[in-house]
């Protein structure tokens, strides 16, 4: 009988350590759904503002690719108090 528990709790393919590392697993990867999930919600709705609206249009190029009108000059601005802190 102990070999049998010893041979459960061990070597069995289905051994309780292999589940533990296999839960640790399964709430990763639901954590990592979740993430993904709410990142597909923010591109959704960032995607439906950028088709009907072309000023959010404007807005996304200056901000993320920092384009800018003919004759207009862009000032970037780079907070360097977070390098310090890490």
């Amino acid at each position: 009988m102990l070999l049998f528990v010893i041979w459960m709790v061990f070597f069995d393919s289905s051994s309780v350590l292999n589940r533990l590392k296999y839960r640790e697993k399964l709430n990763s990867l639901k954590q990592e759904k979740h993430f993904f999930l709410e990142e597909i919600k923010k591109d959704s709705i960032l995607s439906q503002k950028l088709l009907l609206d072309t000023s959010e249009i404007e807005k996304f190029a200056r901000e993320n690719y920092l384009m800018k009108k003919e004759k207009e000059d862009v000032f970037l601005v780079i907070d360097t108090t977070a390098d310090r802190h890490q």
